[in-house]
């Protein structure tokens, strides 16, 4: 996927840019621990695990973490084959309605989706490998959806049938009818897509959550915020990827964003947001800006509609770094951190300065990547060098400073290149020295986990914001974490961590961040937990209760299908490693709706 190493000839790497040099690599962990200090913490434990049929073990747990049962979900995809999520995940709605939630005498409620005597009482009638896809069909064959009524569903006329069916998925009658009057004779499909239409753009007189209200029975909450959750997913996911003639999101030149403090010309000063884009919480949310078209238009569109803010960090640092900030965060009374790092290349390497050729005029390095150039690539250039004792023709200058360029080579002796070393880069991002040293963790693994993380400095100017709103610390809840950018960054700030949720799947890089917790002599609570995709709104209704809330949900996934430098799987957001974005939008989501309810 987005894996590569460098091979013994570097020429053989497709690269087109120096701004695209941008590779993330996932390593698989399945453990979940926990640092607490003063007050108790919550501890998820282990991944879902597949009893039988689909091979695609993450695939499962996906949906597993969406709060569906296993048995649904290893019935679901086998009927319409692991790479049909769209069709995986209307099955398991149609699975869900198959159980009325107002039947408190029914034990298979999805509230208890651990237990595993509710997990076998479900009829196997009623996920039979011939469902088809309208359900009206099957309905006949379980009473236990119809409640206490005794009318034969089969006699029943179709428009009935599909109410029922509406009804029974959690909409209200008034929903339905309305949907099956504006749209007569569509499928149970286009009818659902509607109502989520309808919801999300507040133009039809149906007011999802005060019918709901009346019906819930006495877990009225949990069943709420289940609906809530399926409704979610529901609406959102027909507005899938855009195309590139849908494209209407430009990338800036020069990339500065909303401003940055050495181009003051700059500064923007006003925004407006969305109204659903309105906290709390504040959500932050990062990726590559030189994504395929209609990517960041997607992204975009599904976090609210809130316009990106396009930075490259170099006007921050001495290494360039092109990254898209969607946030809700104010723009206005920003600062840096201190003291500010050094902006090129000799202040920040001075040992470079006395072996650096006059005709190398790089100032700046390109994007830190997650690997470095091998061997073979430096010693051929210094032999390719060596054969010049005064001059070096201008072909070889050109060669010499592109495979420089491509791999952010510097200058250590007459004749002599070499890569960063760990250290150095954990400078140039912002990060404490040693932050990713020693634990057992490898070098090859330092270059990886550094790579794939924030540039400390740039995402510190635009969470600075926070720091008067939160005089007393801030409740955070973090996201595909990595080796903690966010978290050094508000504590650079001079931000308390009170309590912190981290999800990160990498174990080398929890281990890393829960290392610079205790370094750093946190007082408050960190919480680890391995994988978003098991992120789900039980645990996360947990949390707000016990902390209060979050006040920043931030996060930037996986970039693997998004890179330009990936020419095996650049599939976009619907890439393997990329589609995790769609776990940010659903957590985030989740989050609004507990807390606005709360509230």
């Amino acid at each position: 996927m987005g894996d590569h190493a460098p091979g013994d000839d570097s020429e053989n790497i497709d690269w087109d840019t120096e701004d695209e040099l941008e590779i993330q690599n996932i390593a698989p962990s399945s453990c979940a621990q926990l640092i607490t200090r003063d007050t108790e913490a919550v501890i998820s434990n282990g991944k879902a695990s597949s009893s039988a049929g689909p091979s695609n073990t993450k695939l499962v747990e996906h949906f597993l973490g969406m709060g569906f049962r296993e048995q649904w979900v290893t019935k679901a995809i086998e009927k319409n084959g692991e790479g049909d999520h769209e069709s995986i995940l209307d099955t398991l709605f149609a699975y869900q309605a198959l159980e009325d939630p107002q039947q408190g005498h029914n034990s298979c409620h999805p509230n208890h989706l651990n237990s595993p005597q509710q997990q076998q009482c479900v009829n196997d009638d009623d996920l039979s490998s011939d469902y088809d896809e309208s359900l009206l069909d099957d309905f006949s064959e379980s009473d236990s959806w119809l409640g206490s009524e005794t009318e034969d569903f089969d006699s029943l006329p179709e428009h009935e049938k599909t109410l029922k069916y509406l009804v029974a998925m959690g909409y209200t009658e008034e929903e339905a009818s309305i949907a099956m009057e504006r749209c007569p004779g569509a499928s149970i499909a286009v009818l659902t897509d509607f109502i989520g239409a309808a919801q999300n753009a507040k133009t039809e007189p149906v007011f999802f959550e005060d019918e709901k209200r009346k019906n819930l029975g006495e877990n009225g909450k949990l069943k709420k915020r289940k609906l809530y959750e399926l409704e979610a997913w529901k609406r959102n996911k027909q507005k899938g990827p855009l195309t590139e003639q849908d494209e209407v999101i430009r990338l800036p030149n020069p990339m500065t964003g909303f401003g940055v403090p050495s181009e003051p010309s700059s500064m923007v000063t006003h925004r407006t947001l969305p109204d659903d884009a309105i906290g709390p919480p504040f959500f932050y949310y990062e990726n590559v800006a030189l994504a395929p078209k209609g990517s960041w238009d997607t992204i975009s569109r599904f976090l609210y509609d809130v316009e990106p803010e396009f930075v490259d960090s170099k006007y921050f640092c001495a290494a360039a770094r092109k990254r898209g900030y969607v946030h809700n965060l104010p723009i206005n009374n920003r600062f840096c951190i201190l003291p500010l790092p050094p902006r090129t290349i000799s202040d920040a390497l001075p040992l470079t300065k006395r072996w650096w050729p006059e005709w190398d005029k790089r100032t700046k390095l390109n994007c830190l990547q997650t690997v470095i150039a091998s061997a073979k690539l430096t010693e051929r250039i210094r032999k390719d060098l060596e054969k010049y004792s005064d001059y070096v023709p201008l072909d070889v200058q050109k060669k010499v400073i592109e495979d420089c360029r491509k791999w952010n080579l510097v200058w250590v002796g007459k004749n002599k290149v070499a890569p960063l070393e760990p250290d150095e880069v954990e400078m140039l991002l912002g990060f404490p020295r040693n932050h990713t040293r020693g634990g057992g963790i490898s070098r090859t693994d330092r270059y990886k986990s550094l790579g794939n993380s924030f540039q400390v400095d740039t995402v510190a100017y635009h969470l600075s914001v926070l720091k008067d709103i939160f005089p007393k610390g801030i409740n955070m809840l973090s996201l595909f974490s990595g080796i903690g950018g966010a978290e050094v960054a508000l504590h650079r700030l001079g931000i308390l961590l009170n309590n912190i949720v981290s999800v990160e799947i990498s174990e080398a890089n929890r281990d890393i961040v829960r290392s610079w917790w205790e370094q750093t002599n946190q007082k408050g609570n960190l919480v680890h937990l391995p994988d978003v995709q098991q992120l789900n709104g039980d645990q996360l209704e947990q949390f707000i209760s016990s902390f209060g809330g979050f006040d920043l949900v931030v996060g930037g996934s996986p970039c693997n299908n998004l890179t330009g430098s990936n020419r095996v799987s650049r599939d976009g957001l619907q890439g393997d490693h990329s589609s995790l974005f769609y776990d940010y939008f659903r957590i985030l989501d989740t989050v609004k709706s507990i807390m606005n309810k709360q509230n």
